[in-house]
């Protein structure tokens, strides 16, 4: 496929930004098109050759005004977060979808790319090589993996030869302008708050945000059989989530974390704090929720042979190379 004009969402986050600045090189001829809530990237945007327009996806006017013209969306815009209202979430990753599909059928756009979660896959338990076929948790771990996965089923229901949508479920996205996992790890770490979940054994996968931006590149090749369904994708190398922190830490020059705190110690604090904040505190996200503790002391990791199969997806950048990306980013910015 050679698409004339690629609608980005949520292009003034992480994903969303790699995925427009890359897909602009990718693809000179084509109009890239970015929106976001904020405008601070803008310029940033434009040196570039890219476009961009700040946007509600709430509201169908903005969405109309946006995908006039657009072959393709890559819908990358959500509420990620172990902490709101489910209102909150559900405008924010369901309504915005229904909004964006309606126009994009509207307006006769051939392509939807959804960049979905594998939070809908967690249960607080060890799992390992999940299958997208897998049963899901009922009911869902939050309010972001329910809405989410609503949301997939929305595009998925919506597959055919002339509208052909697609969801992908990259797990724990990092390197360069990661703005979520690296940074609160940093962040944790020198507030003093940063320790070892359990025994620190736990076995995860990860995403370099090169391969998510490979993987929606494959969805954009690919044949109409590999549409109507959702694929996992990671980097294909299950790592010690703990050990990756340590090498991330060293990268750094800083010392590695040892201290350990069982993790149904750290449940019941977790548990004790986000009831403090519920309801003495105004509903605020707490800095621990029992989310985080799990994900941080729990393993998952998932098959992603259908992609391969598929979509033609092999990872190009492994773990080590997506930390070394990350610090060298974050280096740049500190000067």
């Amino acid at each position: 496929m050679f698409p004339k004009k690629i609608l980005i969402t949520g292009a003034s986050g992480f994903v969303g930004g790699r995925l427009l600045k890359s897909l602009r090189q990718t693809y000179p001829q084509a109009e890239v098109l970015g929106t976001g809530r904020r405008n601070e990237r803008k310029a940033e945007f434009e040196a570039l050759g890219c476009h961009y327009d700040s946007a509600d996806l709430t509201n169908l006017a903005d969405c109309e005004r946006l995908a006039e013209g657009a072959d393709v969306v890559i819908h990358c815009a959500g509420l990620s977060s172990p902490w709101g209202t489910y209102q909150e979430f559900y405008d924010a990753n369901v309504k915005s979808t229904l909004n964006l599909l309606q126009v994009a059928q509207d307006q006769g756009n051939q392509r939807f790319i959804l960049i979905s979660t594998p939070s809908v896959y967690f249960n607080y338990k060890d799992r390992f090589n999940i299958k997208e076929s897998d049963p899901l948790p009922n009911p869902m771990v939050n309010h972001y993996a329910t809405t989410k996965y609503q949301a997939e089923q929305e595009v998925l229901r919506l597959n055919r030869l002339d509208f052909e949508t697609i969801a992908l479920r990259p797990r724990a996205i990092i390197g360069a302008e990661d703005a979520v996992i690296f940074p609160r790890v940093l962040r944790a770490y020198h507030e003093g708050r940063l320790k070892i979940m359990g025994e620190g054994k736990n076995i995860v996968d990860l995403t370099s945000v090169v391969n998510v931006i490979h993987a929606v590149e494959c969805c954009l090749k690919a044949e109409h059989s590999a549409f109507g369904e959702v694929y996992n994708i990671t980097n294909g190398e299950p790592k010690r989530l703990w050990e990756v922190f340590s090498l991330f830490l060293e990268a750094l020059d800083l010392p590695p974390v040892t201290k350990k705190v069982p993790t149904s110690i750290a449940l019941a604090a977790a548990s004790l704090n986000e009831f403090i904040h519920r309801y003495f505190m105004g509903g605020r996200e707490p800095a621990l929720t029992r989310y985080s503790v799990g994900i941080l002391s729990t393993s998952m990791t998932m098959d992603i042979h259908k992609a391969w199969e598929k979509l033609g997806y092999t990872p190009l950048q492994n773990t080590l190379d997506g930390v070394k990306e990350f610090v060298t980013w974050y280096q740049a910015q500190a000067k």
